[in-house]
C-alpha cells in the first residue's frame, strides 16, 4: 500500500461512507482558529528581547503592566470555531468506547472488551517498554491510540468478515478523512493521519513494534478470557504465531503462551 504521510483530503463528503450501519447529522465545522499561532508568535518574540523595558509595558496614563497579563489568553483566544472541532472529532471518539470488538462478540464473551480498551492498554505497553536504541516512545504511544481510531466509523473488521484487505483500508482511511475534517484539519489531524498511515504502512521501526503489541495484547486478552470465562480461544494464538516482528514483541508473547502452557 502506498500515500501521503499526510492525506486528511479538504472535500470528504460524509454520504460517501456508505460502508457504515452509523448515521450522522450535520456537523458545523467553523475555519480553524489561527490565534494559537499569533500567541506562539508573540511568545517567541518577547523571549528574544532582551532589552528590560520589555517586562512591562505602559498604558495610556503612564502606568506599567506585565507582558503575562498583555499576553494572558482573552475568551476569544479559545475560539467557539477551535472548541466546536474538538467536540465534534471527540463525539465521534465515544464510539471507540461503545463499540465491542467483534472477535470477542462472536466468540460470546461477556462484556467484551471495547476497542479503546484494546487501544489503551497498548498504550501502557508503550509507555512501560524498556528503552530501545533508535526508537521514539512517544510516538510510539500516539501511535497505539491512534491505529483502530477509523473503526469509530467503519467498525471492528475482522478476516472472519470477508472484505479484502485493500477495501478494508479503503473504508478505514475515507473514514479518517472525515474525522480529520471534523477536527477542522491543521497540524493536530495532520499528525493523526501520518501516524495511522505509518502504522498501516508498517513503514517504521516505531509501526513495527506498534503492530506486535497489537497482537500481544490481543493474545494477553485471550488468556485472561480463557481464565475468567473457562473459554478455549486457540485461533487467537494460532492467528499470531510466528508474526512478531521484534524482540519486545516475541518476548511478551512467548511470556503469554508460557503462562497459558502452565494454566493448561
Amino acid at each position: 500500500m502506498s500515500g501521503s504521510r499526510a492525506f486528511c483530503k479538504s472535500f470528504l463528503l460524509l454520504p460517501s461512507v456508505t460502508f457504515s450501519p452509523l448515521r450522522f447529522i450535520s456537523l458545523r465545522r467553523p475555519k480553524p482558529s489561527s490565534n494559537f499561532v499569533r500567541m506562539a508568535t508573540e511568545a517567541s518574540s518577547l523571549n528574544n528581547n532582551n532589552d528590560n523595558s520589555a517586562a512591562t509595558a505602559t498604558d495610556g496614563d503612564g502606568g506599567s503592566t506585565s507582558h503575562s497579563a498583555a499576553l494572558s489568553p482573552s475568551k476569544n483566544d479559545y475560539s467557539t470555531s477551535s472548541a466546536s472541532s474538538a467536540i465534534d472529532f471527540l463525539s465521534l471518539c465515544h464510539r471507540l468506547k461503545t463499540t465491542k470488538r467483534t472477535g470477542w462478540v462472536r466468540r460470546e464473551i461477556q462484556d467484551p472488551e471495547s476497542i479503546a480498551d484494546h487501544m489503551y492498554r497498548m498504550g501502557i505497553m508503550a509507555l512501560i517498554a524498556s528503552d530501545i536504541p533508535g526508537i521514539d516512545r512517544d510516538r510510539c504511544i500516539k501511535m497505539a491510540i491512534v491505529h483502530d481510531i477509523a473503526e469509530a466509523i467503519v467498525g471492528d473488521i475482522t478476516p472472519s468478515d470477508g472484505v479484502p484487505k485493500l477495501e478494508k483500508s479503503r473504508r478505514e482511511r475515507e473514514a479518517l478523512d472525515y474525522m480529520c475534517k471534523q477536527l477542522g484539519g491543521g497540524s493536530r489531524a495532520n499528525e493523526i493521519g501520518e501516524l495511522w498511515m505509518e502504522y498501516e504502512e508498517n513503514s517504521s521501526p516505531e509501526a513495527k513494534i506498534v503492530k506486535d503489541f497489537d497482537k500481544v495484547e490481543m493474545i494477553l486478552q485471550a488468556l485472561e478470557y480463557e481464565s475468567e470465562q473457562g473459554k478455549v480461544l486457540d485461533e487467537f494464538f494460532q492467528s499470531t504465531a510466528g508474526k512478531f516482528q521484534t524482540d519486545i514483541g516475541k518476548a511478551w508473547a512467548s511470556e503469554i503462551v508460557s503462562r497459558r502452557r502452565k494454566e493448561h
